[in-house]
């Protein structure tokens, strides 16, 4: 094993491509404030520029909270597999308190009416004979307003704290010469046992407060589930292809491929639970066919049809093909190449999301706005997370189940 590869150092080329992505997606976000602008609609208050800054700014954030997840889904389980490719997901959960802070700001900047992404945040919108008011919206006042302050508040405080205490504790093992009792690794399985209640409930009520109150008449049982899924979806494909990149740059030698090959289980397997939930949202809402519940696809349906039928090929048709043999998930170029492309179209499926409740009809298919946006994000993803990186040795120390991990094979 070559020991100068146990330390990540962030290449020349791969930092400026991440300072250029930035640098392009921050030039297409200004260009795009000064071009967002229906003609005869004075309302529309950029719209679609707020909503690819919200969407972009959701996805990333997102990734990193999955990430937490896996991490202490890892731990909680006490799985040995995945031992090594510990730092991959510890450092991909490092853009947590990035992606929590540009949410903030938005929903900060929403309440001051800056932007109109969510309409139950209008001046008089409970308010009886003022012209905003909407009847739906002011019997579920209650559940915005300071109540829902309140729970972002908690969501993002809780979520950073068990991410990380089970970072620090990883980083606390590997100073110790040696652990005898595994004492850092178990009060890990502690936490993130008790992370995986936490992440159980939030996970659903924030996709409830953030992501479906903007189409705020509308109301989805299955809608947690479904986004949970695409996160996860997400964040599995962002650390396959970074242990696959790592591992052709002369990291992670001690991967071995099986580790890789489970990893690419793993998205074949949560692309059909999102598929699953997918096309059960959709086709409970179509056979029931109540007024309240399919407004929610009647705009996406006239409106983003070649959008929703664009992101079930690339999250579901796609990788059903070709993830299914056990020599795609070996391939690493394959393995790469596939992913990219669930990477990218889970990003639409959350435009697919955001944009039909604050552009609606508006909307007049993909262009370099969202493109733009994405390109922003996704350096500063890929900056902050190689950064942490650096951070720590890429393999882990005094862990029980390293040697396990280390001579894993399927």
């Amino acid at each position: 094993m070559n020991t100068d590869k146990l330390t990540f150092t962030i290449p020349s080329r791969t930092r400026m491509i991440a300072m250029l992505l930035m640098a392009v997606g921050l030039v297409s976000i200004i260009l795009m404030f000064m071009n967002d602008h229906v003609d005869g609609d004075p309302e529309y208050h950029n719209n679609r520029a707020w909503s690819n800054v919200f969407a972009g700014s959701f996805f990333f954030m997102a990734i990193s909270l999955a990430a937490a997840f896996f991490l202490g889904l890892q731990y909680a389980a006490e799985a040995g597999w995945s031992t090594t490719i510990k730092r991959v997901i510890e450092a991909t959960t490092m853009y947590l308190p990035w992606g929590l802070s540009f949410m903030m700001l938005l929903f900060i900047l929403g309440q001051l009416h800056v932007h109109h992404i969510y309409h139950w945040m209008a001046d008089g919108i409970a308010t009886p004979g003022h012209e905003n008011y909407d009847e739906v919206i002011a019997n579920k006042i209650g559940y915005f307003g300071i109540f829902w302050w309140i729970r972002t508040i908690l969501y993002m405080v809780g979520w950073v704290w068990f991410t990380f205490k089970l970072r620090r504790n990883s980083l606390e093992a590997d100073k110790l010469d040696i652990d005898v009792n595994n004492s850092f690794h178990w009060k890990n399985v502690k936490i993130g046992a008790w992370f995986m209640v936490l992440f159980a409930v939030t996970s659903s009520t924030a996709s409830w407060d953030w992501l479906m109150s903007i189409d705020t008449h509308w109301f989805s049982t299955l809608f947690g589930w479904y986004i949970f899924s695409g996160m996860w979806i997400s964040a599995l494909t962002f650390m396959t292809i970074l242990i696959v990149w790592l591992r052709k740059n002369g990291y992670l030698e001690f991967v071995t491929e099986s580790t890789v090959h489970d990893m690419g289980k793993w998205m074949f397997a949560i692309s059909f639970l999102w598929t699953y939930l997918y096309f059960s949202q959709f086709m409970l809402i179509w056979y029931a066919d109540i007024p309240e519940e399919v407004v929610y696809f009647q705009t996406r349906w006239e409106s983003y049809k070649a959008l929703m039928w664009t992101v079930l090929f690339m999250n579901f048709a796609l990788p059903m093909v070709m993830l299914m043999s056990r020599d795609s998930k070996r391939n690493f170029f394959f393995l790469m190449f596939v992913g990219t492309i669930i990477f990218v179209g889970h990003y639409l499926d959350v435009i697919m999301i955001v944009m039909p409740g604050t552009v609606g009809h508006h909307w007049d298919g993909l262009s370099w706005m969202e493109f733009g946006t994405f390109f922003f994000f996704l350096g500063l993803f890929i900056y902050v997370v190689l950064n942490a990186l650096t951070k720590a040795p890429l393999m882990v120390k005094n862990h029980p189940f390293l040697s396990e991990s280390l001579h894993h094979s399927t």
